[in-house]
């Protein structure tokens, strides 16, 4: 009995661990899909940008000039799909808007899903488009979950007029941790070194280089840091923990109620309040 008991027991564990490595295959793996041209109603043109993973793809549509322009970067296992709600918004109020797909997303190139730190190269590569083509527009942007640690850690400096950060994770650690103890109560945080283990194998990358919190610190630029109340993927302390290390000037939001989810669609009126009264100061110098 008790030799059965041993092998029963060493089953388990063997299929326990089969299961983290495929999530952290998962979770790493591309999430691509074809797009195509932008939907009628909204009408832009398809942009092509260069990295070293390969093209980054996405829409451009132009805006009234000198009104500025925003860049918009979904999150994760996303695509530029999934930021049009934003989008339509900000080219009603004259901006000109580029969404992208990052990198190993929608149609843009890239191995693996690396958690913001190659996915960065994209938002540099976006950046540089955007000087290049409308070398007069201040530029903002909106970065949700992956994205806005893909821009953070792209540490743009002053190379943005105005930023917003919304859902982001501090540090993979704290990510991995939140997201086992919400789908596997507090017994799976112990699970946590099991899917850390896999980042150097699977990324070639160092968990010190999944720190968005620290890289913070470099932005030079008007931020609004977004956070949801009831959010159990980047909780409303770690919100606030990143605020706090963001240099002035900065706003803090935390939206009531919300979740892990599109803070756009689940509090439509005041997120476009919000957001339009933030990019018309810092982009048009409107108060």
């Amino acid at each position: 009995m008790a030799k059965r008991g041993l092998i029963a027991f060493a089953c388990l564990l063997l299929v326990g661990f089969a299961a983290l490595f495929g999530a952290g295959e998962y979770l790493s793996a591309p999430a691509r899909r074809q797009i195509g041209a932008a939907p009628p109603d909204f009408p832009a043109s398809s942009v092509t940008v260069s990295t070293a993973a390969g093209p980054v793809r996405g829409w451009m549509a132009r805006g009234t000039p000198g009104a500025g322009v925003v860049l918009l970067l979904h999150g994760v296992r996303g695509n530029r799909l999934h930021m049009l709600g934003r989008a339509r918004f900000l080219s009603r109020l004259g901006y000109g808007v580029l969404l992208i797909d990052q990198q190993a997303h929608g149609e843009s190139a890239g191995a693996r899903i690396s958690f913001g730190v190659r996915e960065a190269d994209g938002v540099r590569a976006a950046l540089a488009y955007l000087k290049r083509e409308q070398p007069d527009e201040r530029i903002g942007v909106i970065g949700v979950s992956l994205g806005a640690a893909a821009v953070v850690l792209s540490k743009p400096g002053r190379g943005i007029d105005a930023l917003v950060i919304e859902a982001m994770y501090p540090t993979i650690e704290e990510a991995i941790e939140n997201r086992l103890r919400l789908h596997l109560g507090s017994a799976g945080v112990g699970l946590a070194p099991l899917l850390l283990w896999q980042v150097p194998l699977r990324l070639d990358l160092t968990l010190d280089q999944l720190r968005p919190i620290d890289a913070v610190s470099t932005l030079a630029c008007p931020t609004l840091v977004v956070g949801g109340e009831k959010d159990q993927h980047t909780s409303e302390a770690e919100t606030r923990r990143i605020y706090a290390a963001v240099p002035e000037p900065k706003q803090l939001w935390i939206v009531p109620g919300a979740a892990h989810t599109d803070f756009h669609g689940v509090a439509t009126r005041e997120y476009e309040a919000r957001i339009g009264q933030f990019m018309a100061l810092h982009l048009r110098g409107i108060k």
